[in-house]
């Protein structure tokens, strides 16, 4: 387990960012955490902030603003910086070309350091960016992780809970795709309590109402702009998904999640950053889990594919 001497770094310390570095403090994930952001002072006093916080924690640890130099030795460079959010809109798409260059400059100051270790990606769009961080840094695609449909995952579960009353941790289903319109949910594996959820939503008809599997998909696509219409930002469960990725790196725990990873030859995908079912430990990506869709999930996975692929032909890098 690679508990002591292990470092993460975070660039971009807005919410999403702030809140992550929380996240992983609370659960003494790490040695030492860096801060990074092009507001420098911004960066010290949350630093500062967080350091004294430990004092009430289970685990001594550093966090510390830094610079770029500082990722050298770093496990984990969590990127959460991208452009702002276009006012008035609720199209990830809309911030990618502003994001491009943001992205560049800062995969390159990373790996002018001489960083080895591995990304985990979470500014949006967040396949199209984890795909420039693996093309801009030169690392392996194991190396380059996206957060994926983690939490649209985890929100698509807790809904199904809430209808049924249960632990959302009972509930076992998967969103796959990007993350995003295109998303969709490998429904026919899915289940509550080992049994399969097609027959939990006809054997429980009361209960279920007119939820369908159509109406649940499209709550989930819409539960982050519910949240950032309300509050004008997502940043605890975006920061409690990636914690899990960082501690399922940090400790080797070959647990598998749904993140954005490439995406080569299964399902008959090319070279697309996608979410799929992957088992992470201490080398990354160690490999993806092709499950079994039945054809409507196939093609409607294939769909997001080709989007995200067509994508890639109008990036102007």
């Amino acid at each position: 387990m690679k508990f002591q001497k292990s470092k993460v770094v975070i660039v971009g310390v807005g919410n999403v960012g702030a809140t992550t570095a929380y996240s992983i403090i609370n659960q003494g994930l790490c040695e030492e955490i860096v801060l990074i952001d092009v507001n420098k002072e911004k960066a010290v006093g949350e630093a500062l902030d967080m350091q004294q916080a430990i004092h009430f924690m289970n685990r001594n640890m550093v966090v510390r603003a830094g610079e770029y130099a500082d990722c050298k030795d770093a496990d984990i460079v969590i990127i959460t910086a991208s452009a702002p959010m276009p006012k008035d809109s609720n199209d990830r798409l809309e911030m990618l070309q502003p994001s491009i260059h943001i992205m560049k400059s800062i995969v390159s100051s990373v790996m002018e350091s001489g960083f080895s270790g591995i990304f985990i990606v979470v500014s949006n769009p967040v396949d199209i960016m984890t795909y420039l961080v693996w093309k801009f840094s030169g690392l392996s695609a194991s190396q380059v992780i996206g957060s994926g449909t983690a939490l649209d995952t985890a929100r698509l579960c807790c809904s199904l809970a809430s209808m049924y009353d249960l632990d959302s941790k009972s509930v076992h289903a998967y969103i796959l795709g990007e993350h995003g319109d295109s998303e969709m949910v490998a429904w026919s594996s899915s289940t509550i309590g080992g049994k399969l959820l097609s027959d939990v939503l006809s054997d429980n008809a009361e209960r279920t109402q007119n939820e369908t599997e159509e109406s649940l998909l499209e709550q989930t696509k819409q539960a982050g702009w519910e949240i950032f219409s309300r509050k004008g930002n997502t940043c605890y469960g975006i920061a409690a998904s990636t914690t899990a990725i960082v501690k399922s790196i940090l400790f080797n725990e070959n647990r598998i999640l749904p993140v954005s990873v490439l995406v080569n030859g299964i399902y008959g995908i090319e070279n697309v950053y996608l979410s799929v079912p992957t088992i992470l430990n201490g080398s990354g990506a160690k490999e993806t889990v092709e499950i079994r869709l039945d054809e409507k999930e196939k093609k409607a996975l294939l769909e997001s594919a080709a989007l995200l692929k067509s994508i890639y032909t109008d990036l102007q890098v």
